[in-house]
């Protein structure tokens, strides 16, 4: 797609209770005018035009009103094309009259009159428009920017009880993404999407010249699975550059000097922008909407009202003045003494951008701050000014972990070796073989190759403290590597209950991820969501002490505890908040994970169109951080995502990528589900099986006891239920996870084909939030019941597994075959359903149809006994499902 294969007007999403709310108010005569107010750009007009077509498609005319400037000149300049001709309006009572009787002819319920920027109405215009909506003559539809003037005329007209308001506001993030995936027809990625929403501020004008300039340029782009954008994209647009450089060119002076420094310099204190401008330019700027202020702790920081703001601004500054106002402001906050933590970080990063160079010092101490940031990119930048003469192993160790915190591996390797070399202490030299072998890992190096590192230091190191570091650096080793039980067995014993005892706090935050993931995968579901709710609290109460990793990483393996646990709901929540944190601090490796672990919540509950964006995201960021440990695993999920809806070439290239990387040995098995779900699109039932239980025994054989349960649970959906209830029997007693109780019971009603058993795990399935499992549990139990010849009790089954369907985005499996004929009314069946569920009697029903009475009768008879109720009360919902399930399965 291209920019001009855009459409001219951007799609009206997720304003539809605006329209709903406009059909309403003009549906009630009181309400003869309708005012859409709200900031420019975020589609007023738009929302009217589209409100005025559905009126037009009832026979309500329109007629058109612009408001201008250059009209609001010239007395009525925007009605003069609505004057008859011959109207005399040197007298406005008589002039004014015989509008109103030009106007008499037409119904006002039939015609709409649309006023544009009605605030830029002249006052005579505004005066006969009261006079024509007092005498009933017009019903106005009005568009109002807020933030400007309104003429006392106007705001005679627009207020008053015959007015009503519906006021547009931005779209915050999830409105741009609905906005962005209809227009764009299909997902985008997390990171676009928090870039496009933040330049656009939620703008619906800013955000369609921002995609159409970025689609232009080539740097929004499609991967085949979902748009992104490239990392270096700067958020402007020529149209749009011109239309905000205009407003700033209008700005006083004195006031512009206050935002071009805001551009360079980011956010300031009040303090600071008081010694440069007076306060009351800096009101004049708040009001006018081009700056904002915030309290954060007890300071009144102040920052440009947009994001884009900034941008076109800096574009429009010549070059020795950026520099002027960086250096003039590093020295304005050295010469009060830098007391605030931020200061060292600002002033380094300021003097850089405005010299090249800085302090060595002062480059080491902002590179520390960036680093307990997160800002890892803003580590390199400082690093890289300091002069090789003052660079240290503590910097170079810096240097190394925001390399491997940004995936640039083969650097990383390069420089920690190096710093390897130039260790002296005891503390240098476990530090850089802990960051060392977390990069090798994450590289894809050979697991022996990670354990031999890690082994060359313990002949170096002492025993005692550092041995046990050494220890529960192999454990996380192992168990990334797919050896949880072993792993787990060294991290219970060597992890320090207390982390200021470790001699080493960033491998006891990476060693306290691995055990909530060690725990959760060998069955210890409640322990690891206790566990890792507590390295997380931990993991914040250290992290101005700690490097790596970031915190908001607990909470990989809290999303897979909860998951493990039946919570899924929760388990989607805790990640979804995690995933925003790590998006807005630039930390992509363990968003490849969380993404991941997402859409294995979202697969497990049974939406696989969720799942399946998630494991895009999960691919998409492997690839450009050249992770591929990870690309095996979301690439084989990816293509059960799509194999499971149907979408077999999808899945066919997933899972053709996939074999060009090894299983990263983590939930082992797992990996065939792409696969098998394949297979089972294409009808073969048998080698799926087969396929199944080759990953079964590898889960098996590997202590993935999660992983086994959730292969055996496929097993079992698939025929095989006979075969997997023992073995899942035997994990329960080394699981204590509510999904898997849940899957057992399921399971085991499969394997006996009791459909009172099916019936009632499809309840306990339900409650969980694991809506396919629970689908397909309810679908058997009605299939069971319609084999014994209980229709009624079938029919139940039947309304039960459809609502639970219908939540699982289009889903296709064996269990719910039998879904898709079932329930079908005729066409006159489906009329008399729906009048009786109105409240219709039968003989009104039958006096609306032309039938006899006693044949709407029978009619009700053998719809109650399809849908499997009683009585006309029973109708409205049963009816409801029924709509729901024709619209998935279409």
């Amino acid at each position: 797609m291209t920019a001009g294969e855009l459409p001219p007007h951007w799609p009206m999403v997720g304003r539809e209770e605006e329209i709903k709310e406009l059909k309403s108010a003009w549906s009630s005569w009181k309400s003869r005018i309708l005012i859409v107010s709200g900031p420019a750009g975020v589609g007023k007009s738009r929302l009217v035009e589209e409100f005025l077509r559905l009126l037009s498609a009832q026979g309500v005319a329109s007629r058109r009103v612009v408001a201008t400037v250059s009209a609001a000149a010239v007395p009525l300049g925007a009605l003069a094309h609505l004057i008859p001709d011959g109207v005399d309006l040197s007298d406005p009572v008589r002039g004014f009259a015989a509008v109103a009787r030009s106007m008499a002819g037409e119904d006002p319920r039939d015609t709409a009159m649309l006023v544009d920027d009605i605030q830029l109405l002249d006052g005579t215009s505004a005066v006969l428009l009261r006079q024509l909506l007092d005498s009933g003559s017009v019903r106005i539809v009005a568009t109002l920017r807020t933030g400007h003037p309104v003429p006392e005329a106007v705001a005679s007209l627009i207020h008053g009880d015959a007015a009503h308001w519906v006021g547009l506001g931005e779209f915050d993030e999830a409105g741009t993404d609905q906005l962005l995936q209809t227009t764009l027809r299909g997902p985008v990625a997390r990171s676009a999407l928090q870039m496009l929403h933040t330049a656009a501020g939620g703008n619906v004008l800013y955000l369609k010249e921002l995609v159409h300039a970025a689609l232009a340029t080539g740097q929004l782009h499609h991967d085949g699975e979902t748009w992104d954008l490239e990392e270096d994209w700067v958020p402007v647009a020529t149209r749009l550059s011109a239309l905000v450089g205009a407003r700033m060119a209008a700005v006083e002076p004195e006031a512009r000097i206050a935002l071009d420094l805001l551009a360079v310099c980011g956010p300031l204190s009040l303090g600071d922008l008081e010694a440069v401008v007076s306060a009351s330019v800096l009101a004049r700027l708040e009001s006018d909407a081009l700056i904002q202020c915030r309290t954060v702790r007890r300071r009144t920081e102040i920052s440009l009202a947009h994001p884009l703001y900034g941008e076109i601004l800096r574009t429009m500054l010549p070059e020795h003045r950026r520099r002027q106002l960086l250096i003039q402001e590093a020295e304005r906050v050295s010469s009060h003494g830098a007391r605030r933590r931020e200061d060292a970080l600002n002033i380094a990063t300021w003097r850089l951008a405005a010299t090249g160079e800085a302090d060595p010092v002062l480059l080491t101490r902002a590179a520390s701050l960036a680093r307990h940031a997160h800002d890892y990119q803003q580590v390199i930048t400082l690093l890289d000014a300091l002069p090789e003469s003052e660079h240290t192993v503590a910097t170079r160790l810096q240097y190394g972990e925001a390399l491997v915190e940004l995936a640039q591996w083969e650097e990383a390797e390069k420089l920690l070796a190096d710093a390897a070399q130039r260790c002296r202490t005891s503390e240098e030299i476990l530090a850089v073989t802990v960051a060392r072998t977390m990069n090798l890992l994450w590289a894809d190096a050979v697991t022996e190759h990670c354990l031999a590192v890690n082994d060359e230091a313990r002949t170096e190191l002492p025993g005692g403290r550092y041995g046990r570091v050494l220890d529960t650096n192999e454990a996380l080793i192992r168990t990334v590597s797919g050896e949880p039980g072993r792993g787990l067995a060294v991290l219970d014993t060597e992890l320090d209950p207390d982390i200021r005892q470790s001699a080493d706090m960033n491998v006891w935050l990476t060693g306290a991820i691995m055990k909530g993931m060690g725990l959760a995968a060998t069955g210890r579901t409640a322990e690891a969501v206790h566990w890792t709710r507590r390295a997380y609290d931990t993991h914040v109460e250290v992290d101005d002490h700690a490097m790596v990793p970031h915190p908001a990483s607990q909470h990989i393996a809290l999303c897979f505890a909860l998951t493990e646990n039946g919570d899924l709901l929760q388990a989607r929540r805790v990640g979804e908040a995690a995933y925003q944190v790590l998006l807005t601090d630039r930390a992509p490796l363990p968003r490849i994970w969380m993404a991941f672990f997402i859409g294995h919540a979202e697969w497990l509950a049974g939406h696989p169109v969720t799942a399946r964006r998630w494991f895009a995201e999960s691919v998409a960021l492997s690839r450009r951080q050249n992770q591929s440990r990870a690309l095996n695993l979301g690439l084989t999920a990816l293509a059960a995502a799509a194999a499971v809806t149907g979408d077999l070439e999808t899945a066919s290239d997933a899972l053709r990528e996939s074999r060009s990387y090894q299983p990263i040995g983590f939930l082992a098995g797992q990996e065939s589900l792409g696969r098998v779900w394949a297979l089972v699109s294409q009808g073969d039932l048998a080698v799926a099986r087969t396929e199944l239980a080759e990953g079964i025994d590898r889960a098996r054989a590997t202590g993935h006891t999660s992983a086994e349960a959730l292969l055996l649970t496929e097993l079992a959906r698939l025929g095989g239920a006979r075969a997997a209830h023992a073995r899942l029997g035997e994990l329960v007693e080394l699981n204590d996870g509510k999904l898997l109780s849940a899957r057992v019971r399921l399971v085991n009603a499969l394997a006996v084909r009791d459909p009172e058993r099916l019936l009632s795990s499809a309840e306990e399935l339900d409650e969980m939030g694991a809506d396919l499992l629970a689908a397909e549990a309810a679908a058997e139990a009605a299939s069971l019941w319609h084999q014994c010849g209980d229709h009624r009790r079938a029919t139940a089954a039947t309304h039960h597994a459809l609502v639970s369907s219908a939540r699982c985005q289009g889903v296709r499996t064996p269990l719910l075959a039998s879904l898709r004929d079932t329930i079908t009314l005729t066409d006159r069946e489906r009329e008399v359903a729906r009048l009786a569920a109105a409240g219709t009697t039968s003989k009104a029903i039958a006096a609306t149809l032309h039938l006899s009475v006693r044949t709407v009768d029978n009619h009700l008879q053998r719809i109650y006994s399809k849908l499997g109720v009683a009585t006309r009360t029973e109708l409205p919902a049963a009816l409801g499902t029924v709509a729901v399930v024709e619209e998935s399965w279409a």
